[in-house]
């Protein structure tokens, strides 16, 4: 019976990575996506953090796109009836094309640049004011699907372009995150078809994958209890704290990523 851990997690383990690895990703899916739910931003970027030290380089991207699509999904069931629905169609229609040209453009434009770039981007467009965005059109939804989904194909997570062009488009904190949790889903599930189509094999992390999701889920739901509770000004306080920690982090690992390269 001592043993029982271990068989578990060997269980749930592809050969390619240890078996802490994997109890450390499962338990990293909870924490990263209760901050999600919660504070509006951050989880995805951490959770593909860890990946870079525990996954194989070539598997980071396929496999944080199908745990982060389980995490949205539980997001958006929760908070269902705030989803702007149409604005979500426009996103996807954009994000379909998006995909494709990321998936052809995949290796072809250096890392970091792309990361200095964005990281610089997010921090302007944060603490900007854009109160055109406030009555973004549905081109505009379309035209942010086709361009964060191409990048999102490149390096995985641009959970924090989305999150700062959504959050001046949708001033209240349910309604923002609901309809953020929807486009997140819808970009992770066309990603996750390419790459399936590309050739990447799904089959041997599937245990891993779905004990991340099933974690994520559950913080899902207690990020979402917390959120509910807090103050609308809090929550844009503690989402703008975030974004910028993690926009100024971007640009740091872009740049010094430049001065080795």
């Amino acid at each position: 019976m001592s043993n029982a851990p271990e068989i578990v997690l060997a269980a749930l383990a592809p050969q390619d990575i240890g078996h802490w690895a994997a109890f450390s990703l499962i338990g990293a899916s909870f924490f990263t996506s209760a901050l999600t739910a919660s504070a509006g931003i951050g989880g995805g970027l951490a959770l593909l953090a860890l990946m870079g030290y525990l996954v194989p380089v070539t598997a980071i991207i396929p496999l944080h796109g199908v745990v982060q699509l389980g995490s949205n999904i539980g997001r958006a069931a929760l908070l269902y009836s705030h989803v702007a629905w149409i604005c979500l169609a426009a996103f996807l229609a954009g994000a379909l094309p998006g995909a494709w040209l990321g998936g052809l453009a995949v290796g072809a434009l250096p890392d970091n640049v792309l990361k200095a770039a964005l990281g610089m981007f997010i921090l302007v467009i944060t603490w900007a004011r854009l109160p055109r965005l406030a009555a973004m059109s549905l081109p505009g939804f379309a035209v942010t699907g086709a361009i964060t989904t191409f990048l999102t194909m490149l390096f995985g997570a641009t959970g924090p372009l989305n999150a700062v062009v959504l959050s001046k488009a949708f001033p209240e904190r349910l309604r923002f995150q609901a309809t953020s949790a929807s486009i997140m889903t819808a970009q992770h599930l066309v990603k996750t078809i390419v790459f399936a189509l590309s050739g990447f094999v799904f089959a041997p992390w599937v245990p891993l994958i779905a004990a991340m999701i099933l974690t994520g889920l559950a913080g899902t739901w207690v990020g979402t209890r917390i959120l509910r509770r807090m103050p609308e000004t809090r929550f844009r306080l503690v989402f703008k704290i975030c974004l910028t920690v993690l926009a100024l982090d971007l640009a740091r690992r872009g740049v010094a990523g430049m001065a080795h390269g």
